[in-house]
């Protein structure tokens, strides 16, 4: 039976970028699951793995996924209950933790302990928002980044950035300025701040590495 992977429609601005990076992702895969582009509690509280995109503002994503009826609860039963792989990708990271400290306070899924606070770089050369590629080195030996270069450029912009509570739930480090969380995983929860969909062949490999994902 093909797998279904639920990619969730909030009105995410990279939504449709995600969507198209995922498709070519798993056509290069033995056994390709099914991208469902979706916003029906059913479908994503069934779903084989769950994908959160994400841009802009953490209080405005955070409002517009509460806004879409069920959703947020059937992410929860997929993820948490089930223990379905599940990706953050950009805020979509940013959400699973316990707040974002963007426009005041705004509580978060509470999934990863920490906070989203505004990026402050050392240097002027160092700009916020951080824009643009930077490498990334991997932390831990996750299937999710099998066959990743030890430093690999991806893709980066935003202007806050996730430091989890527990430094085991980081991933994955960038530098601008200072060390910068660039992906985080706890038991089959992971994320991404950089983009993987706008990162070439790296992002694609890595949204391949999630695909298969068994943890």
């Amino acid at each position: 039976m093909t797998r279904a992977v639920a990619l969730i429609d909030y009105g995410s601005g990279n939504l449709r970028s995600a969507e198209k990076a995922l498709q070519r992702a798993a056509a290069g895969l033995a056994h390709p699951p099914a991208i469902l582009t979706t916003d029906d509690p059913d479908a994503i509280a069934r779903a084989d793995a769950v994908v959160l995109p994400g841009v802009g503002a953490f209080s405005a994503c955070r409002r517009a996924l509460d806004a879409r009826p069920g959703v947020v609860e059937a992410i929860e039963t997929a993820a948490r209950g089930r223990g379905a792989p599940f990706l953050g990708i950009c805020v979509g990271m940013q959400l699973m933790a316990t707040r974002g400290l963007e426009f005041g306070e705004t509580p978060g899924l509470g999934w990863i302990a920490g906070d989203v606070a505004r990026l402050t770089p050392e240097g002027a050369r160092n700009k916020v928002p951080h824009v643009g590629w930077n490498a990334v080195a991997f932390a831990s030996d996750n299937p999710l980044f099998a066959g990743l270069p030890a430093d690999v450029d991806m893709y980066f912009t935003h202007s806050f950035a996730f430091t989890p509570a527990d430094p085991a739930d980081v991933a994955a480090c960038a530098n601008h300025g200072g060390p910068v969380v660039a992906a985080v995983t706890h038991g089959s929860l992971a994320g991404v701040q950089f983009h993987p969909e706008k990162s070439q062949a790296a992002g694609l490999a890595l949204l391949a590495n999630f695909l298969e994902w068994r943890p």
